[in-house]
């Protein structure tokens, strides 16, 4: 199977992993019942994934692609620090708000094991900090800040408790525009907070 091929079946079975976990949890979804939603076999979804928790870390990692792929590409072309914040943070709270990101953190928080939880960790957070931190240190902060506390205060003021809220289902989807002003507000405050003009 080529790579075009193979990328479209396995976004799928991504599709068809999601609507499931949408309507029947972590626990009550299979990996058969994947493979039949999606027409595929379950040889191959156990090939490609290795099991049900393989899967669940490959979508966590699909969701993380393109702010890893943004980030990536910038710091390796040296791009100017500011214009890759402000391009970032707008992809960057799309995909924490965007309906699939949430279900992954909804079926998480009903994992009493808090292994799906250390999955979105490993494969999301833990891969996106540092990123993040290397363009920290490249915008020079007059303020003698902490990498890491930079990296809470942006978070911190672009984020909030929306993501909390989109979870527990009283925060409302924001529009494109919604996530731009938010954006835009969040970086002007956390420019002011670490001294950057």
């Amino acid at each position: 199977m080529d790579a075009t091929k193979k990328q479209s079946r396995h976004e799928s079975i991504v599709s068809a992993a999601y609507r499931l976990l949408a309507a029947k949890g972590y626990d009550g979804t299979s990996m058969l019942s994947i493979a039949k939603a999606a027409q595929a076999s379950n040889e191959t979804l156990y090939r490609w994934y290795g099991d049900k928790r393989g899967l669940f870390e490959r979508m966590v990692e699909d969701n993380a692609a393109l702010m890893k792929h943004l980030l990536e590409t910038s710091i390796e072309k040296q791009d100017d620090p500011r214009k890759t914040l402000e391009q970032f943070s707008v992809v960057f709270l799309e995909t924490l708000l965007d309906e699939r990101a949430i279900l992954l953190n909804r079926v998480a928080a009903t994992d009493p094991t808090g292994e799906l939880g250390r999955t979105i960790s490993a494969k999301g957070r833990d891969v996106i900090e540092p990123l993040i931190g290397k363009l920290m240190t490249a915008i020079k902060p007059r303020q003698q800040v902490q990498e890491r506390e930079m990296i809470r205060w942006f978070v911190s003021l672009l984020v909030g408790d929306l993501q909390i809220k989109r979870v527990i289902g009283v925060q409302p989807v924001l529009n494109r525009q919604e996530i731009v002003d938010r954006c835009q507000t969040g970086l002007a405050a956390f420019y002011r907070l670490v001294g950057v003009e």
